[in-house]
């Protein structure tokens, strides 16, 4: 969440910051300030009267002690007073805060000044575009097509098991996969420091509201029960991406600043309700409720946070260049940034079959806004307790990376080409019917 340091101090700053995103965020600015002036005008209150109690109990103590029985008497009622008052004032303050953070969690991060001014995804400017788009002498068949004639993913069996948007690999399809997410785990250990952990696919409440899921969106989650128990909804979610996990596992620590940077990366399964997204009913892998995704992790110090930020992008677009994908990097201009981020890149690959580029990988850094509402600090060398900049990219998703790469290799006769960085893992150089 945003410091409320920040917001008393700098309130139109923050205003002007928050009405670019062009939701209207910046007309809850006001509310939180009142909530937070009601909240610290009773504690005041309540510190003015709790030194009045304690003169007032000292003054009996004397008087008790001169067998002033009947004076002291009045003044224990004095003291029962001023506690009732106190009491009263401790609630208004704790409502006034309770009403304050709940303002605060709902209020998005604010873009950094080097984002773009825009209202969709049209305004997102191309920073730079990767390799040739892929040319053939024949008319590229789509990744429906070729997942049917190569039996690489069964549609028609998936939908039978769970509806639409959900996958059933099959034979090479599997395995393609299963590939897929071994090479980028080992790309990403290997070749660029991460530590790799394997994290719950089912998290508690506090995780999604720690990397700002909750509770705004809280509409597009899968909620997880045991059993039938009604009682139970609520505690527990299947997670949207391993950033709810894996962002969330220092979580309430305070850090020592040598641990820093801290960079994670995991292979998780995503669910993702997402309720109304167009095009979660059709045919094909480009938008399904399941899908399997590498995520990277920072930890770092506030001033190594848009250095990381570049590595991580960098480290996301390696992928695409060892699978020869041509592709293309936007920012997010203001109006299309993500809830918790303060500046974000995309990497869009081409996708022929589609005739467009497909989004496989969101790298943002989100500043100490995630820190803040999962309180995890770090112990600077001074002793002064900080929040770390989290950064999160993925590295990257699939299925469209499986979707651009059948397409992009696919061949005259039908069959599809495997990088050779991926051939180790297959064993086989193609895919043929």
């Amino acid at each position: 969440m945003l410091d409320i340091k920040l917001i008393r101090e700098k309130s139109d700053f923050v205003r002007q910051r928050l009405a670019t995103r062009g939701a209207g965020d910046e007309k809850a600015v006001e509310g939180i300030l009142q909530a937070d002036e009601a909240r610290r005008t009773a504690l005041s209150e309540v510190e003015a009267l709790k030194a009045t109690r304690n003169r007032v109990s000292k003054e009996i103590g004397a008087l008790m002690g001169q067998k002033k029985l009947a004076e002291a008497d009045a003044k224990k009622a004095e003291t029962k007073d001023l506690g009732d008052k106190i009491a009263a004032l401790d609630a208004q303050a704790k409502d006034a805060e309770v009403k304050r953070d709940e303002m605060l969690l709902a209020l998005p991060n604010l873009p950094h000044e080097s984002v773009p001014a825009g209202k969709s995804a049209e305004d997102n400017p191309v920073v730079r575009a990767h390799g040739e788009k892929a040319t053939f002498a024949f008319k590229p068949k789509s990744h429906v097509e070729l997942c049917e004639t190569l039996k690489l993913v069964d549609f028609a069996r998936a939908a039978k098991l769970s509806g639409s948007g959900f996958l059933l690999y099959t034979n090479w399809g599997a395995r393609l996969e299963r590939a897929l997410i071994q090479f980028l785990l080992d790309l990403h250990t290997q070749e660029h420091g991460y530590t790799e952990v394997s994290p719950p696919f089912v998290v508690g409440p506090q995780c999604l509201v720690g990397v700002g899921q909750f509770p705004k969106f809280k509409d597009q989650y899968y909620g997880a029960v045991e059993g039938d128990r009604a009682d139970a909804m609520g505690k527990l979610y299947l997670i949207p991406t391993a950033e709810t996990p894996v962002a969330n596992i220092h979580r309430e620590e305070i850090l020592a600043e040598k641990q820093l940077p801290i960079q994670y990366c995991a292979y998780t399964p995503c669910f993702r309700g997402e309720a109304g997204a167009a095009g979660v009913g059709t045919r094909g892998m480009i938008r399904v409720h399941q899908f399997d995704k590498v995520e990277l992790i920072k930890i770092v110090k506030p001033e190594d946070g848009y250095a990381e930020h570049d590595k991580m992008l960098a480290n996301a677009e390696r992928v695409l260049q060892l699978l020869g994908l041509h592709y293309r990097v936007v920012m997010l201009c203001t109006g299309d940034m993500g809830f918790a981020s303060a500046k974000t890149y995309d990497i869009e690959v081409w996708s022929p079959g589609q005739g467009s580029y497909l989004e496989v990988s969101s790298v943002s850094n989100c500043e100490d806004f995630q820190a803040r509402r999962m309180n995890l600090r770090f112990k600077s060398e001074t002793g002064e307790n900080k929040f770390p900049h989290i950064l999160n990219g993925s590295g990257t998703a699939l299925a469209r990376l499986f979707v651009a790469l059948i397409e992009t290799h696919q061949q005259t006769d039908g069959s599809v080409t495997i990088p050779q960085p991926l051939q180790k893992y297959l064993g086989t150089d193609r895919l043929v019917a």
